[in-house]
């Protein structure tokens, strides 16, 4: 995971997302990188718009999931309390995303 967050660090500050730039965030933060992750990470993003990619979480996370079909109606009951709540809290969880890209 910190790999993900190095990328997209490199990624907001307009540095190229590279291994050596991932391997240098994550050894300025005190983890230890490993070699695997930040090649599959950095091979994976080649070709990726990242704010592309960014702005379609953002759009998928909004709205709230479904309930399992196998749940019980007590839960049912429970959700349907608050679904202004939670439709509110995703809102914010979106909101506070993304902040942290720009």
């Amino acid at each position: 995971m910190q790999t993900i967050y190095a990328a997209l660090l490199l990624h907001s500050a307009g540095k190229k997302v590279d291994e050596a730039g991932v391997k240098k965030v994550l050894e300025a933060a005190g983890e230890k990188p490993e070699p695997a992750q930040v090649k599959a990470l950095v091979s994976s993003l080649e070709g990726v718009d990242i704010d592309e990619a960014i702005k379609g979480a953002a759009i998928a996370a909004a709205p709230a999931a479904a309930p399992a079909a196998g749940e019980a109606a007590e839960e049912k009951k429970e959700e349907e309390k608050k679904p202004e709540e939670d439709k509110k809290k995703a809102e914010e969880a979106a909101a506070g995303l993304s902040s942290l890209f720009g």
